[in-house]
């Protein structure tokens, strides 16, 4: 007879991660593990919660054993074939919501989208905005396509995601015009040793390094975002803890404006951008 309470009694994982895991078992809320603490757990249900948290002793990442991960509010489903998103990363949607303040049914582009994370949480915050999702892996389209299908309404004026298999801007209609353009790219280089620890051992590599210096795909954004931004759209990339000051001189060098890095909670400077060229 094994209840809740002896498995987090007897778990090798931290509190927090052993809740995690029961309440994905359980399909219980986080009180229910308190007010039905003394219940007798159905063997199934526990043999699945072992094997579980052995994964994770293993180093295998939470997000992808629950297969949810939250960002900016959103419950987001999470495969092995996308990037789990990150809570710094919610400082490049609030930034963008910021550039686009302004501009009724504005259109953003998002560079990579992975999950869909960046694109779905401004389409979901700013209805009205015509939102385009670019990534050149067929499963991770897979994926944002049915994130944005469970999170955004099907009626949102700015209609329904536009979704694009493409390497970088390679295949974006050329004639559109961004009034925001939105990227988290592969930045770690590859030589980095913390490819091969914790949750990124797990995570696609191509999703985090480019194979090279870290800066590679940024190069390609920065330098072909100018011919899809609007005349006062603006190019906002996520980047390496270490590599703000190389790319605002990406983005100066190719004659963006009002060139600047911004901080996340942890101090950081975790993105960069600026203004359309004139």
């Amino acid at each position: 007879m094994t209840t809740a309470t002896d498995l987090l009694r007897a778990s090798p994982l931290p509190a927090l991660e052993t809740r995690v895991l029961l309440t994905h078992v359980l399909g219980w809320r986080r009180t229910e593990l308190i007010t039905r603490d003394a219940e007798t757990l159905d063997a199934t249900a526990v043999a699945r919660f072992e094997a579980l948290a052995a994964r994770r002793g293993a180093g295998e990442p939470i997000a992808q054993l629950t297969g949810k991960r939250e960002f900016f509010g959103l419950d987001f489903d999470v495969t092995p074939d996308v990037l789990i998103p990150r809570p710094e990363t919610e400082l490049l949607v609030e930034t963008a919501l910021d550039a686009i303040a302004g501009t009724p049914n504005a259109r953003v582009l998002d560079l990579g989208t992975g999950t869909g994370a960046i694109a779905i949480a401004i389409a979901h915050a700013r209805p009205d905005a015509r939102v385009f999702a670019v990534d050149r892996s067929p499963a991770a389209l897979d994926v944002a396509r049915r994130n944005a299908d469970r999170l955004l309404d099907p009626a949102r004026a700015g209609g329904a995601l536009t979704f694009i298999e493409s390497d970088w801007t390679a295949n974006v209609d050329a004639s559109l015009r961004f009034d925001a353009i939105v990227s988290n790219p592969p930045y770690i280089a590859c030589d980095d040793p913390h490819l091969a620890q914790g949750d990124l051992r797990f995570e696609p590599r191509g999703a985090l390094t480019d194979e090279a210096d870290g800066l590679s795909a940024i190069r390609v954004i920065v330098e072909t975002a100018p011919l899809l931004l609007a005349p006062t759209g603006a190019l906002w990339i996520e980047h390496g803890y270490d590599q703000a000051d190389a790319v605002r001189q990406l983005l100066s060098a190719r004659g963006f404006t009002a060139v600047r890095s911004l901080r996340d909670l942890a101090g950081i400077e975790r993105i960069s951008g600026g203004l359309a060229p004139a």
